[in-house]
């Protein structure tokens, strides 16, 4: 792979603390998992270690348990660099680099519900299960019309409120809602998806030169195929990497 330059000024705006201070979301599992020891495995570790390795910085991984509580504290100097959907609210405080990934979000329904497509989901009276903050909640925040979102605190509890029939939907990443189908009975996905989700590298807004470096960083995994091979490494269905 190429090395990209790092400028000074670069430098200085991703590693204000000397160290790497990587943003880990635990709630996206097709990035980041965590075994029984604590360590965290992923195409999201291979990522951070291979940055802080260009840097030459030693890397700090900072925890988090859903993607809202990373794009909450980006104004709080907690992390350096986050792995995080693209979206229009967040980036009011956060700078995404190009996208890098994509993931399609798709809907669960009970097997007796009249919904038969994803576009009929947006309708009067039906209501949608979607954890706070996640990537898919944001977009159907801004874009549904008549249907109602009840907020989770994560997708575990979406599960749960739908079996227990408090919503008529239940809203996901696809590859999260086939993983979880034994967990749903007498339900049925919908075919096609009611989004594509891109993620990127991000870093907190107000670091210009770290924004630019972390573009050239990912376009340069992207043309050598960096990401690809890390998630063919975990064997992970249903995240795609962008190719060039």
């Amino acid at each position: 792979m190429s090395q990209i330059e790092l400028s000074a000024k670069a430098k200085q705006e991703l590693v204000p603390n000397g160290k790497l201070r990587a943003g880990m979301n635990l709630g996206n599992t097709l990035f980041t998992s965590q075994d029984a020891s604590g360590k965290l495995h992923g195409v999201s570790v291979d990522l951070m270690q291979e940055l802080a390795t260009r840097i030459g910085v030693p890397i700090e991984m900072v925890v988090y348990a859903q993607p809202g509580q990373v794009a909450d504290d980006s104004a709080k100097d907690l992390w350096d660099v986050a792995i995080l959907a693209i979206e229009k609210t967040r980036a009011q405080t956060i700078s995404f680099s190009i996208p890098m990934t994509e993931i399609e979000a798709g809907y669960v329904v009970h097997e007796d519900s009249p919904l038969e497509r994803v576009e009929e989901v947006d309708a009067n009276g039906v209501s949608i299960a979607a954890p706070s903050k996640a990537g898919y909640e944001l977009y159907l925040t801004s874009t549904l019309k008549h249907a109602s979102l009840v907020r989770t605190s994560n997708f575990a509890n979406s599960i749960d409120v739908f079996n227990q029939r408090g919503v008529d939907v239940l809203s996901g990443l696809k590859p999260n809602l086939i993983d979880s189908m034994s967990k749903l009975p007498n339900a049925r996905l919908l075919d096609g998806n009611f989004m594509v989700i891109n993620h990127s590298l991000s870093t907190p807004l107000g670091r210009p030169a770290a924004h630019e470096y972390l573009r050239h960083f990912i376009q340069d995994l992207i043309d050598s195929g960096f990401i690809v091979r890390s998630i063919e490494k975990h064997q992970i269905v249903g995240l795609k990497g962008i190719k060039s």
